[in-house]
Parts: structure tokens; C-alpha cells; sequence
């Protein structure tokens, strides 16, 4: 009976079909408050919430019940979906799980284009804000291979400054955060993230889009050393 209510919902409120079995894309509001925006429309989903910049990219597993959890890149279960079509949020103010609601459509989850010139403003406009929340140069290095990966690249320097950000407010690890002095951005066949004496090493896959780049849970993970 809830997956036929919330079908029929979607359709009233003009939100896209869910896809192979996945939630109807669309902005969901959970019990807590938290509001969302799901968006299945593509190879892999997607989940931003909404009053924050960082868009994730999930990864499903099975669970009981024949329930599917969706997780981030480092592992942290975001959501739980049932076969009738419940979908639960877990957050910090919710780790037990809050359920969610469909509340309306929402714009596909893409990467905005950005040109060369405007890629490097943006870096440098970025290295200013890490900088003076750490109190020293943060500088930020990019390393292309081809053209047309700079909305990957913006992306990746949006994601790793908001990480910085929050751990430099964090008392936990703003010690392991005030060691950073230069972001290295680099092409690579496989996203990941290092750092060491200083540098805050992030490798990008260009082709694959916000697939391509690791999320700011593993770049927190990697400089708490969590």
C-alpha cells in the first residue's frame, strides 16, 4: 500500500519514475527536518543535501528484508530503501534513522561547466578561503592530462575545501588539518586521496564525472588518519 501511495504521489507532484527499482528522483524532507535531493537519472545515484554544495555518489548493497542500503565512498550508510518503497535518511542528528517523504521534483544532479580561465579563478579564490581558515598558505596545484575535465577538477577543489573548512572548526582534528600546505590535484585512472609532510594529494578520474573524484568523508578520513 506505501509503494502505490508514494507512486501515485510522484505522479501528483510531477517527480520522475524511479529507475531499475531506485527511489523516484525528486527533493525528499525527513522526519528530522533534513531535506534531500535524490536523483537516480543517471549511470550511478546521486544524493545532495540540500542546503550543502557537495553532491554524493552512492553505492548499493543488499540488506534483509530485501531492503537496499545506499552508501557513500567511505562506507557510511546514507540511506535505506525497503521493497514497498520506505526510504529512511541517517545523518549525525539522525544515526538511528529518520524516515523520508518525497516532497516534490528537483533539477538533475550534473556538474556545472566551467571554462579554463574560470578554473583557475576558482582555485585561487579556494586556496584563499583554506588559507585563512588555517592561518597559513594553503597553495592549490593542478595537474590536467586532457582538456574537459575542469568541471571534474572544480568539483574535486570544491569538495576538498569545504573538508578543510569543517575539520579547521573541528577541535578534534584541527591539528591534523593545520599541517596542510598544498593541495595536488591529479589526474589518475582510479580516484583517490593521500596525505603526507604537508600535501594533500587527490587523484581524479576526468571521464567519470562526480564518479571521478573522492568524496570529503575520505578526504577527512585521510588527514584525521581515521
Amino acid at each position: 500500500m506505501r509503494s502505490n501511495a508514494q507512486a501515485e504521489q510522484s505522479r501528483t507532484l510531477g517527480i520522475r519514475p524511479s529507475v531499475a527499482g531506485l527511489p523516484p528522483s525528486g527533493r525528499y524532507v525527513s522526519e528530522s527536518g533534513e531535506s534531500f535531493i535524490f536523483d537516480g537519472s543517471g549511470s550511478r545515484p546521486l544524493f545532495r543535501f540540500e542546503r550543502r554544495a557537495e553532491t554524493w555518489v552512492l553505492r548499493t548493497s543488499p540488506a534483509p528484508r530485501g531492503d537496499v542500503i545506499y552508501r557513500n565512498d567511505a562506507g557510511a550508510q546514507i540511506l535505506r530503501v525497503t521493497p514497498g518503497g520506505g526510504v529512511t535518511l541517517y545523518t549525525t542528528r539522525a544515526p538511528n534513522g529518520s524516515p523520508a517523504a518525497v516532497a516534490g521534483p528537483a533539477a538533475p544532479l550534473s556538474l556545472p561547466q566551467i571554462t579554463p580561465t574560470q578554473l583557475i579563478t576558482f582555485s585561487i579564490q579556494q586556496s584563499g578561503r583554506m588559507s585563512a581558515a588555517l592561518g597559513h598558505l594553503v597553495a592549490v596545484n593542478i595537474e590536467l592530462d586532457r582538456p574537459g575535465s575542469e568541471p571534474v577538477v572544480a568539483e574535486t577543489i570544491s569538495v576538498v575545501t569545504e573538508a578543510v573548512l569543517r575539520m579547521s572548526r573541528s577541535a578534534t582534528v584541527r591539528n591534523q588539518v593545520a599541517q596542510v600546505r598544498r593541495i595536488q590535484i591529479e589526474e589518475s585512472n582510479r580516484a583517490s586521496v593521500s596525505f603526507s609532510n604537508g600535501v594533500l594529494t587527490i587523484l581524479f578520474v576526468g571521464n567519470q564525472g562526480l564518479a571521478g573524484r573522492p568524496s570529503s568523508a575520505r578526504i577527512i578520513r585521510a588527514v584525521s588518519g581515521g
